[in-house]
């Protein structure tokens, strides 16, 4: 069935499969586990029982979504092997050290104090519990301040040389690859939108709770710290996406041409074009709906600064233009969709009505979904914008690809889609229904046996069995 395909699409296609399945998890974990540092650490200044139930409750979600984005990130490391094993080669002096790195600071730390964040609230002091659970999520920060500094270089590659070979070499200055010109506005954009990924699901369990029983002060509280991440931290993500967008438009202009819709360049002010039907056989917008000259005004800061457009550039180096102009649009659009939920929990908070307005719940519970769906477009956006470049401006896509016959990519990419399916699958149900029980007092946490865990058979003689150890059996 995949004789007549080719094999550098699909090579593609399950690259973004399985990056996508990913990339969910990941943004999800890195804002969770932040909450849950603060939900920790206001139990342990304020002593209120009501945070340390939200931290039991939101840590065993956290335990599954971080252990299915480890599992799903083994799979992009073979991935570059397999399919992509000329780019492995070429760029690996470059990005096999940013990987490893992210191994011995980000995962060890997560590995040294993860079993003691889940498992050892009743074995450590709350002290050092809560200095396990902000190794935790700093952990997690770290493994995004690496992957992300890796993805920039690709994007905006700076401080190389090159080998006798062909290859990517380290130049004199680590720093200046790690840091690279779009790396700082990336780690920020990524983040932020980390924290609103998780922001937009807390809120919408919070709402869910709330619609079923207004009372529920564990509902009430959590959805009350979600809308306050909204309004605060959804004007701060559109202002760094703003001047990402800047930095995007100096660096990888074609990306920033393609995202505007621009196939014409505009010598007297670009409009900004806020819906259309891209084509990219006429190299036209069709029924575009536009505002005179705001591209310009947004992108240059002034009504009559010119915008060259993809007319300038060769058609053999057009990114799809339909593919990043929605996708583009998605993300801003659910961003500012974001802003308006937050300034209506404002509202409501300021009249006194956060807990018993219904269809502020209501929309929350809809944006729930939301910042999964916006990472996703963003990442869609800057990918498919950076083609047709694997290392931006240096390295073409079609000349990183493993020499491997379409069949069988094709089949690896049906047994990734059929395995992610039902594993994620069936993770994703026993989250969502963790999500539906309400959380309340006296909250368990993941350890709720009587007696410790006895590892190989070993047990205590009958006459030393502690008094606990008697009742459990």
């Amino acid at each position: 069935m995949f004789e007549n395909a080719d094999a550098l699409l699909l090579a593609r296609f399950q690259f973004a499969f399985t990056v996508s399945f990913h990339f969910i998890f990941p943004a999800f974990s890195i804002g969770l586990a932040s909450y849950l540092a603060v939900l920790e650490g206001l139990w342990l200044k304020t002593g209120k029982p009501l945070y340390l139930d939200l931290f039991k409750y939101w840590l065993k979600i956290f335990a599954i979504t971080f252990a299915m984005g480890v599992v799903s990130g083994i799979v992009m490391s073979y991935q570059f092997g397999t399919n992509w094993a000329v780019f492995s080669d070429r760029a690996g002096p470059v990005i096999g050290p940013l990987m490893a790195y992210e191994v011995l600071t980000a995962f060890f730390l997560e590995a040294g104090f993860l079993g003691v964040m889940l498992f050892g609230m009743e074995k450590v002091g709350k002290k050092l519990h809560f200095a396990a659970t902000c190794m935790v999520a700093l952990g997690t920060a770290v493994s995004a301040f690496w992957i992300l500094s890796v993805n920039s270089w690709m994007q905006t590659p700076v401080g190389h040389e090159f080998g006798a070979n062909g290859q990517f070499l380290p130049g004199p200055s680590w720093w200046t690859i790690v840091f690279n010109p779009s790396f700082p506005y990336r780690l920020v954009h990524t983040v932020i939108a980390a924290y609103l990924t998780t922001a937009m699901v807390v809120g919408a369990v919070g709402a869910w709770h709330l619609l079923r029983d207004r009372s529920n002060a564990h509902a009430r509280k959590m959805f009350s710290m979600a809308m306050w991440m909204a309004a605060l931290v959804a004007p701060v993500q559109i202002f760094a996406g703003d001047m990402h967008g800047l930095n995007t438009l100096e660096h990888q202009p074609v990306k920033v041409m393609a995202m505007e819709g621009h196939f014409q360049s505009h010598p007297d002010g670009a409009p900004l074009i806020l819906f259309g039907i891209p084509d990219s056989q006429a190299n036209v917008i069709h029924y575009a709906i536009e505002i005179p000259k705001a591209s310009s005004l947004i992108l240059k800061h002034s009504l009559d600064a010119p915008l060259a457009g993809l007319d300038t550039v060769p058609e053999d180096l057009h990114p799809s233009v339909g593919i990043v102009f929605w996708s583009f649009r998605i993300m801003v659009g659910i961003g500012l969709g974001m802003l308006g939920l937050g300034l209506w929990s404002l509202l409501a908070r300021w009249r006194g009505k956060l807990y018993d307005w219904p269809w502020l719940h209501r929309a929350a519970l809809v944006m729930g979904p939301s910042g999964f769906v916006a990472v996703i477009a963003g990442w869609v956006t800057t990918e498919v914008g950076r083609q047709p470049w694997t290392v931006y401006g240096l390295l073409r896509t079609a000349d990183s690809v493993s020499p491997l016959d379409a069949p069988a990519v094709g089949l690896s990419l049906l047994a990734f889609v059929v395995v992610y399916f039902t594993v994620f699958g069936v993770g994703t149900w026993y989250i969502l229904r963790l999500m539906n029980a309400a959380p309340h007092s006296h909250e368990e946490g993941l350890e709720h046996e009587p007696a410790p865990v006895r590892t190989a058979g070993i047990t205590p003689a009958a006459g030393q069995l502690t008094a606990d150890d008697r009742e459990g059996a």
